[in-house]
């Protein structure tokens, strides 16, 4: 079964949007705007390409298996979810069209590691939806045309309200945080890069990390990581960022112990204890080893949650056996979406890896 959803016409959505992108005269960006709208278009691109392939492959008896109360309010907001992603990719298409360049159009996706069951792709949709709000956030100091910043702006806000309404699915805190993660686009794609093939996006992606835990990841956990880019675990450390702090707490790699927090949790590997700042600008880029990659401590589980998926106790006995890159996982709870979706990333470099965006100082 699937729903219908009733919105304004996709026709009048994009006037609206495009009326925000495009002004009514010829107008002309820098390359670095431009090159920011690129990978705006194909992160719109691989969050459109998610969905549709999800609401593809699950049917309603999928959702009520995964302890959703009611499948036709999943469904509902995942396809409400698509329609408004989709929207993004046009008006990007047609943004970039209007500055005279070309958009990327080669990029393929494949989602089929996150797509086993409904617990693992919700969990998947989480990690996309704060990955969203990451990225636009830590690419808005790059872009120096102010009506494009007012644009990007308007999108974000809406990825933020997919944040929420994945985060009410996933059982934790509606807004476990009051500020929000930034990452540069190299960041984020050491988290996509492995779903993405086929395109030069013209960015480094920093070097995958996998967090190896099968566990239920809480406070006071001991996290373990797999990177091809870890060779050896003396003099490197794990780095933490929560949404507002200033900048990183850091631990030993062998000892990466995670903090009293809720909500999503950032984490890097570097050669140096310095704190990582919050502000992407001036993060310690060259002390990078492997990461970002993303946990969700959900220490404080909201009763909306149990609307939508019932108690955590009904969750917790939900159970299969997934192979996911070199990780099998017995268990699928919300609690555990972290290494299930970073499991995924096993073995993965990044393929993304020609030379582009630097800060703007």
């Amino acid at each position: 079964m699937r729903f219908s959803v009733a919105t304004l016409s996709f026709a009048s959505l994009a006037a609206l949007a495009a009326y925000t992108f495009a002004a009514p005269i010829k107008r002309t960006v820098s390359a670095v705007d431009l090159q920011v709208l690129q990978f705006a278009y194909v992160l719109e691109l691989f969050e459109t390409s998610f969905y549709t392939q999800a609401l593809s492959v699950f049917q309603q008896q999928d959702f009520i298996n995964a302890g959703f109360q009611i499948a036709d309010v999943a469904i509902q907001q995942f396809q409400a979810i698509q329609i408004d992603e989709t929207t993004h990719v046009s008006i990007l298409q047609s943004t970039i069209s209007s500055l005279g360049a070309t958009p990327l159009s080669t990029c393929q996706f494949n989602f089929n590691a996150a797509l086993q069951s409904v617990e693992i792709m919700a969990a998947t949709a989480r990690l996309v939806e704060n990955l969203g709000v990451s990225a636009y956030l830590g690419a808005a100091h790059l872009i120096t045309d102010p009506i494009l910043l007012t644009a990007a702006a308007s999108i974000v806000t809406i990825e933020a309200r997919h944040q929420t309404l994945l985060n009410i699915f996933q059982q934790g805190s509606a807004i476990p945080q009051a500020f929000d993660i930034p990452f540069m686009p190299s960041e984020v794609l050491a988290l996509a890069s492995p779903f993405i093939s086929g395109c030069d996006l013209g960015i480094s992606a920093f070097p995958t990390l996998t967090v190896t835990n099968t566990e239920v990841i809480t406070i006071g956990t001991t996290l373990s990581f797999s990177s091809v880019a870890i060779t050896s675990v003396e003099n490197l450390f794990c780095q933490m960022i929560i949404g507002g702090s200033p900048f990183a707490t850091v631990f030993p790699i062998s000892s990466c112990v995670v903090p009293n927090v809720n909500g999503p949790v950032a984490i890097w590997i570097t050669s140096d204890s310095q704190p990582l700042l919050n502000n992407p600008r001036d993060r310690a880029t060259d002390k990078f080893i492997a990461g970002p990659t993303m946990i969700f401590v959900d220490s404080s589980q909201d009763v909306l949650g149990q609307l939508a998926r019932g108690s955590s106790s009904s969750l917790a006995g939900l159970t299969s056996s997934v192979p996911i890159g070199n990780t099998v996982i017995s268990t699928i709870t919300p609690g555990q979406a972290s290494a299930v979706i970073s499991s995924a990333f096993a073995g993965s470099t990044g393929l993304l890896t020609v030379d582009g965006l630097s800060p703007v100082h």
